[in-house]
């Protein structure tokens, strides 16, 4: 895939970026990135440790060794996103410029960030600069000229304005509330009263999916329904037939597990896996009039599959010469070397619109997935925020509990921490 190059003039270049990697704007974050020559590699958030933490040695190792996923990086840069500090104001700053005439506003946080550079050094990626953005002005931490570093700091407007900002913007990306907030949280749900007919219809096929979840044959014509839907981008939700038959299926969670990895790994990966897991347990396909679907009522516009024909009989990413990757593999973005991040992009609007407020347990699994797609994706804040959300409808519910436990210990995607395999919101590189 070609992919076109953004050119970064300035530093509000880079700091313009930085929102549009993360989808939102930081705060109380120390934003750290990797760079490649003149190239920006990886982009990483975390959290500001507490104000009266003096000892910085474990948070430091952090972020250093998420920074080190990036093998061919040969610096990095250093921002703080905080309001701290810009009211006061000090003759030094980490370099000594007490002679100065000007008195810049005081670093905060100087103890964390000369730990961080530290570790930083003695991994091969030296910290090339360090800014200051508050809710207000920006700075370079270590400038004393007031020609460039105007008290008390540049306008964010330059930020916002900023070339590469407008770019981002014209290719179609777009800056959300931060997901930690209230308004972050409901941005990320569907609004509105819930749909009877889609209840309606899920309810039916919640009896029908009762007597068969442990049959391979509704098993593919359950995957062979999410394909057709999934063959195209999905603008506006399915119709209620089809809806209910796609929430319904996210009840079982054996099926719920095999939609996420077909989006990802292919159809042969899913089969694969349910086999392993010994999910095809039923015998009485030979006796019944099945699979059910909605191909047979007509409700899946464009499709009309043979009898019995599912994603088993569909073409699916090779593995030839190769092992099929595992279910455990997949979730954790270990393989494929490369996911399919078109699908897994489908698949997430998909299920927005299948999402209903106060939906159950459906609701929780399509909140549950698409927390682990933005995991996969590398925004663990977005993450973390769908799957407490998931959480909060159907307390204790496991796969959501397992899959935030992950997050919360920062461990990244497989796929996030490879430049080649990770996901672009826009195919495009910043140099």
């Amino acid at each position: 895939m070609t992919k076109d190059h953004l050119t970064i003039s300035g530093p509000e270049d880079i700091l313009g970026f930085i929102p549009h990697t993360l989808g939102y704007w930081p705060s109380n974050s120390l934003v750290a990135m990797t760079m490649q020559g003149k190239r920006l590699g990886a982009t990483l958030r975390v959290d500001l440790p507490p104000k009266d933490q003096v000892e910085f040695g474990h948070y430091a190792q952090t972020v250093g060794s998420y920074l080190e996923a990036d093998e061919a990086a040969d610096g990095s840069l250093l921002i703080i996103f905080s309001n701290d500090g810009w009211g006061q104001v000090t003759g030094e700053t980490r370099h000594d410029v007490s002679t100065a005439p000007y008195q810049s506003p005081a670093v905060p946080h100087s103890g964390l960030l000369a730990a961080v550079e530290e570790v930083l050094d003695c991994s091969g990626m030296p910290v090339r600069d360090v800014w200051l953005v508050g809710e207000d002005y920006w700075r370079n931490a270590d400038c004393a000229d007031d020609s460039c570093c105007p008290e008390p700091g540049r306008s964010l407007d330059e930020i916002r304005d900023s070339r590469l900002n407008a770019e981002m913007v014209f290719r179609g990306s777009s800056i959300g509330p931060n997901p930690d907030t209230q308004a972050g949280r409901i941005s990320q749900v569907k609004q509105g009263p819930p749909d009877p007919a889609t209840a309606a219809a899920q309810l039916a096929w919640a009896g029908t999916f009762a007597r068969r979840s442990a049959s391979r044959q509704q098993f593919d014509a359950v995957l062979g329904t999410w394909n057709s839907v999934l063959a195209e981008v999905p603008a506006q939700p399915p119709p209620p037939e089809v809806s209910g038959f796609l929430r319904a299926s996210l009840c079982i969670p054996a099926w719920r597990d095999a939609v996420l990895v077909m989006a990802a790994a292919g159809t042969e990966a899913a089969i694969h896996g349910a086999a392993e897991f010994g999910v095809f347990q039923s015998d009485d396909d030979e006796h019944s009039d099945g699979p059910y679907s909605p191909h047979a009522t007509g409700s899946l516009p464009g499709t009309t599959p043979a009898a019995g024909q599912g994603p088993s009989a569909e073409a699916a990413p090779p593995y030839a010469g190769a092992s099929v990757p595992n279910y455990g593999e997949v979730l954790l973005g270990l393989a494929p070397r490369l996911p399919d991040w078109t699908s897994m992009d489908r698949l997430e609007r998909l299920l927005v619109h299948l999402d209903e407020p106060n939906g159950g347990e459906a609701s929780a699994a399509a909140l549950t997935a698409r927390g682990w797609i933005e995991w996969c994706r590398g925004r663990g804040s977005y993450a973390h925020s769908l799957l407490g959300q998931a959480a909060d409808i159907l307390p204790g519910y496991r796969l959501a509990d397992l899959l935030n436990e992950v997050v919360q210990r920062g461990t990244v995607c497989g796929w996030a921490a490879r430049r080649e395999a990770a996901w672009q919101k826009i195919c495009s590189e910043a140099a």
